[in-house]
C-alpha cells in the first residue's frame, strides 16, 4: 500500500476539540489584541507624537486615523499570502508564520522613537509596522479560525467556530485595560513620554504562543485528509503520465507538481460570487465594531470632552458584556441556520445606529454611554457569532483558507479600515453625529442584503479536497 494509501486508510487521532478551540480563542485574542491597541494609540497618543506638532489638531488625528487604515489595505494582501500557504503547506505553518509576524511588528511599534526624534521618517515606519500588522491579522483569522471548525462534530461548527470570534472582544478587553492602568498609575506626562509603550512591548508574549502552537499541535482533521485524497490523486496520475509519456515517475510527478494551479485563483475562479457576497456580509460587523470602539473613543474624548478613562471602561464593561452573544448566537444557528441569526443581528444594528446610538452617546453620561455601546456590540456579535462558520463552510477544503479569508478580508478593507477616517470626516464637515449614524445604517444594509443573496451553509457538510 502506498503511503498517500495508508494515510487515507488510517484513522484520525482522536481530537481534543476543547483544548484546540482554547488555543484558537489564545491565538485569536493576543492577535487581536495587537491588532486593537493600535487603534486606542491612534485615537489617544499617535495624533501628538508621530506627527508634526503644528498640525492642527483635527488634521492629527485624521494623519493618524489614516496609519491606521493602512492595515486594513495590507489585510487582503495577507489573505492572499496566508490563504495560499494556509492551503498548500497547512493551517497550522500559517498561524504560526502569521502570529510571529504579529508580535514582532507590535513590540517594533513600541519601540519607536517619535516625530521629535526621527522626523518624517517616525510616521513612515510607523505605516511600515502597521502594514506588517495588517498582513499578519490577514493571514491569523482564517488560521484560528478553521484550527477549531475544520476538528469539530459537523453540527458544532458555529459554536466551535466562535471560539476564535471571542477573541475579539477579549482583545479589546485585554488593550484597553492595559491603557486604562497605564493611564491610571503614571501622569499623563509620563503616558505621553513613555507608558503607552507597554502595551505594544508586551506583544513578545505571542511569540511564546507561536512557538507553543508549533510544538504542541497537530494540523486539522480535514486538512490532512484532503491532503492524502489530493496525494493519492496526483500518484495515480503520475502513474498514468509516466506509463503513457515514457517518463520516469519522479518527472512524471514534478511535470504534475508544476501545473497545480494556486488556490487563490481557484477559489476566484470557482467562486466568485461567495468571495463577493461574503465580504459584503461583513462590512457591517466590521465598520460597526471600530466605529463603537475607536472612532467613538475619538469622538467622545475630543467632541464631548468626556475622560479619557471613562469613554475606556465603557468599551471595556461593554465588550465583557456583548461577548456571551458570540457563542450563544453561534449556537443557534447551529440549530437554526446561519442566514436568519445573521440578518437579524444587521436588521437591529441598523436600527440601533439610526436613532438610539448617538443620542445615548452624545449624553456623555457614563451609563447612557454604555447602553449607546453595549448594544451596538451586542447587535454586532449577533452577526458576528456564526460569521466563522458562514464563511468557511462556503468553500471547499481545497481552498478554503483562501477562499474565507479573501472574503473576510475585502470586507474588513470596505467595512472597517476607513471606517473611523471617513466618520471623523463626515462629523468636521457635517458638524453633526447624524451623519456618522446614516453611514453606519448603510454599512448594516449592505450587510443584510449580502446574506441574503448567500445560499445556507448551515447543515451542509465539507467538501473533500478534490470536490
Amino acid at each position: 500500500m502506498t503511503a498517500a494509501a495508508t494515510a487515507v486508510a488510517t484513522p484520525p487521532a482522536k481530537i481534543n476539540i476543547g483544548k484546540l478551540a482554547l488555543t484558537s480563542l489564545a491565538a485569536s485574542s493576543i492577535e487581536w489584541y495587537d491588532f486593537f491597541i493600535y487603534g486606542t494609540a491612534a485615537a489617544l497618543v499617535f495624533p501628538k507624537l508621530f506627527f508634526a506638532a503644528d498640525l492642527p489638531p483635527a488634521v492629527a488625528q485624521l494623519a493618524a486615523f489614516s496609519t491606521f487604515a493602512v492595515g486594513f489595505i495590507a489585510r487582503p494582501v495577507g489573505g492572499v499570502i496566508f490563504g495560499h500557504f494556509g492551503d498548500r503547506v497547512g493551517r497550522k505553518k500559517a498561524l504560526v508564520t502569521a502570529l510571529l509576524m504579529m508580535g514582532l511588528a507590535t513590540t517594533g511599534v513600541g519601540l519607536l522613537p517619535g516625530y521629535a526624534s526621527l522626523g518624517v521618517l517616525s510616521p513612515l515606519l510607523l505605516i511600515l509596522l502597521r502594514f506588517i500588522q495588517g498582513l499578519a491579522v490577514g493571514g491569523q483569522w482564517g488560521g484560528a479560525v478553521l484550527i477549531a471548525i475544520e476538528n469539530a462534530p459537523p453540527k458544532q461548527r458555529g459554536f466551535y467556530g466562535s471560539f476564535a470570534q471571542m477573541g475579539v472582544p477579549a482583545g479589546v478587553v485585554l488593550g484597553n485595560a492595559i491603557f486604562l492602568i497605564m493611564g491610571a498609575t503614571v501622569p499623563p506626562d509620563s503616558f505621553l513620554a513613555w507608558a503607552w509603550r507597554v502595551p505594544f512591548l508586551l506583544s513578545i508574549l505571542l511569540v511564546l504562543l507561536a512557538l507553543y502552537i508549533q510544538l504542541k499541535l497537530e494540523d486539522t482533521a480535514d486538512f490532512q485528509a484532503a491532503q492524502a485524497l489530493a496525494a493519492k490523486k496526483h500518484e495515480d496520475e503520475a502513474a498514468a503520465l509516466a506509463a503513457e509519456s515514457g517518463v520516469s515517475l519522479a518527472q512524471a510527478k514534478a511535470k504534475i507538481r508544476a501545473s497545480q494551479g494556486s488556490p487563490i485563483l481557484k477559489v476566484l475562479a470557482k467562486n466568485p460570487k461567495e468571495i463577493a457576497l461574503a465580504a459584503g456580509a461583513f462590512v457591517a460587523a466590521n465598520g460597526t465594531f471600530y466605529l463603537m470602539i475607536t472612532y467613538a473613543v475619538a469622538y467622545a474624548t475630543g467632541t464631548l470632552h468626556v475622560p479619557k478613562t471613562s469613554i475606556l471602561w465603557v468599551v471595556v464593561v461593554a465588550s465583557c458584556l456583548s461577548a456571551p452573544v458570540l457563542p450563544i448566537t453561534a449556537w443557534i444557528s447551529d440549530r437554526v441556520g446561519r442566514r436568519g441569526v445573521f440578518m437579524a443581528g444587521a436588521a437591529l444594528a441598523a436600527v440601533w445606529c439610526v436613532w438610539p446610538f448617538f443620542h445615548l452617546l452624545d449624553t456623555a453620561s457614563f451609563p447612557l454611554m454604555l447602553l449607546a455601546i453595549a448594544g451596538g456590540l451586542i447587535f454586532n456579535s449577533t452577526m458576528y457569532g456564526c460569521q466563522a462558520a458562514l464563511m468557511t463552510e462556503l468553500f471547499s477544503t481545497e481552498f478554503r483558507y483562501s477562499g474565507a479569508s479573501l472574503g473576510y478580508q475585502i470586507g474588513a478593507i470596505l467595512g472597517g479600515g476607513f471606517a473611523p477616517l471617513i466618520a471623523t470626516a463626515l462629523f468636521d464637515k457635517y458638524h453633526t453625529s447624524s451623519a456618522v449614524a446614516v453611514y453606519m445604517v448603510i454599512l448594516c444594509l449592505t450587510s443584510l442584503v449580502s446574506v441574503f443573496l448567500l445560499a445556507e451553509t448551515h447543515g451542509k457538510e465539507h467538501r473533500a479536497a478534490m470536490g
